[in-house]
């Protein structure tokens, strides 16, 4: 099939979009990213199923060529996530997310960590069982893209769910952490991976100097790098007073910060949430007026709901791009509950050992570890894998999960909450202290 021009690709998605989101709002009346995911995926089963029954049609093959001309992983990876990230983060109050940094960094960093080699070394005992050729360190890989949450998919659903603050904030801040984290340990992970098998191209030999120099590199000058394009952008809007310039220097801070972080190899996601942070809380406090503020505010809330859109719609398509067997499939199941169990224990383990200073709100494990909604971000680091054996399972069980996690879990995380929280309970201090 003749690859579509971006602008045709773009109509396409964006029309499918609209017309899905019509579906949903008049009939299935679920929330909008969920209904998108869902027809999509029914749209794609009935694709495969018209493809089996009459294969002449060449529909299956039609479609499948248009989401193979699709470079999910750069669209999302290097366009599409700096703008949902930067959008994201103008909503998260900083004081809130300062006053429970420590709960949200042992999220972002340990529980990625944790939750990535607990992954690893199931799944690879489940692939053994199997007969599955899967080496540990491929399963250490498939560990670290399921392991970050998608901040697209819980800041989509906490829009629709009502959750006690002190848990929002949480929830909220160690998204949008812990994907930039997520994305770094899967970087590590691949080029230990490559290197192990020697495709040296792709990222040779590496040592533990060059894991914590990768780290420090990409996470902790990502932060840096937002903070100094934000404080920028920042003395800027002080300086003007212009709604329509304004929005446009906040636009024109995600691109330049992203574009940047990628050129010098920082973490671009930490970068755009440091500098979205820096932007929601003091430019529209001290740079902005009301006017501004209310124009920034519609205008990235009408990019994130166009993006998301468009995101959650071609996860639901990515099925068709899929290569299944019947292990696959076997394997893709099991690895559902094993992410379940891993999230668990990576959320239950820092906050158990801070939880010796600090009370958290009632519920707050199983609840975030049922929130800890996979999204588009698993799908496309699955997706820019390089060619290799691994990589057809390590994408039928990325895309698992995914499934589950936005349909299931997104749709009965609103009476988990209710059940295991309540509606008024808002705990969360430092023992001895009133508020955290």
């Amino acid at each position: 099939m003749t690859e579509l021009p971006l602008f045709a690709a773009a109509g396409i998605v964006i029309t499918l979009a609209a017309v899905f989101g019509y579906i949903n709002y008049r009939f299935l009346r679920l929330p909008h990213t969920i209904g998108l995911v869902i027809i999509a995926l029914l749209a794609s089963l009935g694709v495969m199923a018209i493809d089996a029954i009459i294969p002449t049609l060449g529909i299956g093959d039609g479609v499948r060529g248009f989401l193979t001309g699709i470079d999910f992983h750069d669209i999302l990876m290097e366009g599409m996530l700096s703008f949902l990230l930067f959008a994201g983060a103008l909503h998260v109050n900083l004081d809130d997310l300062m006053s429970r940094k420590w709960a949200i960094a042992s999220l972002a960093t340990a529980g990625v960590l944790m939750s990535t080699f607990i992954v690893g070394a199931v799944t690879w005992g489940i692939a053994g069982l199997l007969g599955i050729d899967l080496p540990f360190i491929w399963c250490l890989v498939l560990g670290s893209v399921i392991a970050p949450t998608d901040p697209v998919a819980v800041l989509g659903i906490l829009k629709t769910v009502h959750v006690p603050k002190s848990l929002e904030v949480k929830i909220a801040g160690e998204s949008l952490f812990n994907d930039g984290v997520g994305v770094v340990v899967f970087l590590i992970m691949v080029a230990i991976a490559v290197g192990s098998a020697g495709h040296g191209g792709y990222g040779g030999d590496i040592g533990v100097l060059d894991v914590v120099r990768l780290f420090a590199q990409e996470a902790l000058g990502g932060a840096a790098l937002g903070l100094i394009t934000g404080w920028i952008a920042y003395r800027a809007l002080r300086n003007v007073d212009e709604h329509n310039l304004e929005v446009l220097i906040t636009l024109a801070l995600v691109m330049a910060c992203y574009g940047i972080a990628i050129a010098l190899h920082l973490s671009g996601p930490i970068a755009v949430v440091v500098a979205g942070l820096l932007i929601g809380n003091h430019g529209r406090r001290f740079a902005m007026t009301k006017t501004t503020r209310d124009h920034v505010t519609t205008f990235w809330s009408l990019i994130d709901e166009i993006m998301n859109s468009a995101l959650f719609l071609l996860i639901g398509f990515e099925i068709l791009a899929l290569t299944w067997s019947g292990d696959i499939a076997v394997f893709a199941l099991i690895a559902i509950p094993v992410a379940l169990g891993a999230r668990f224990i990576s959320v239950a383990t820092p906050l158990t050992l801070l939880g010796l200073r600090q009370t958290f709100t009632k519920g707050a494990v199983p609840v975030l570890t049922w929130g800890g909604l996979r999204g588009g971000i698993s799908v496309a680091l699955a997706l820019s894998l390089p060619d290799v054996s691994a990589k057809p399972v390590i994408l039928a069980a990325t895309y698992a999960v995914v499934i589950f996690s936005i349909i299931v879990q997104g749709l009965t995380v609103k009476p988990v909450v209710r059940l295991l929280v309540g509606e008024d309970d808002d705990t969360d201090q430092t023992t001895g202290a009133s508020g955290s």
